[in-house]
């Protein structure tokens, strides 16, 4: 089994020495996106809620170079600079994210990239 690549240039460029997702077999490892406007490179204004929008709107562009969606989603984990955006966040990922939830852990932190205020990584199935 080889490991392969996957990039979507409608989603952010890697902030360092990472891929965007890596294939290994039939799952799909995401690396954390956090609200980076691909398009100027810079984390979009309007507090967490435009930023987890944003999000949304990366994971879904990469899950798409691989040629899935959301529903593949098995494993997700968000960081939260401050455990008091965990609501606004929830609603927002609920929007996105539909039933059969994936399992999910949720985490505040002290810091994020370029002051982010969430970034979430996920794990994906490939295959049925």
């Amino acid at each position: 089994m080889e490991k392969r690549v996957i990039q979507s240039a409608s989603a952010p460029r890697a902030l360092g020495p990472y891929s965007q997702a890596v294939r290994w077999g039939n799952l799909l490892f995401l690396s954390g996106q956090v609200g980076i406007d691909p398009a100027s490179g810079r984390l979009v204004e309007g507090g967490v809620e435009a930023e987890a929008r944003q999000v949304f709107r990366n994971l879904e562009a990469v899950l798409a170079a691989a040629g899935i969606n959301f529903r593949r989603l098995l494993k997700t984990t968000v960081f939260l600079k401050d455990m008091a955006h965990f609501q606004a966040v929830n609603e927002i990922y609920a929007e996105h994210v539909p039933p059969p939830y994936p399992a999910r852990a949720a985490f505040a932190v002290k810091e994020l990239p370029l002051g982010a205020e969430v970034e979430i990584e996920a794990v994906a199935a490939m295959l049925d």
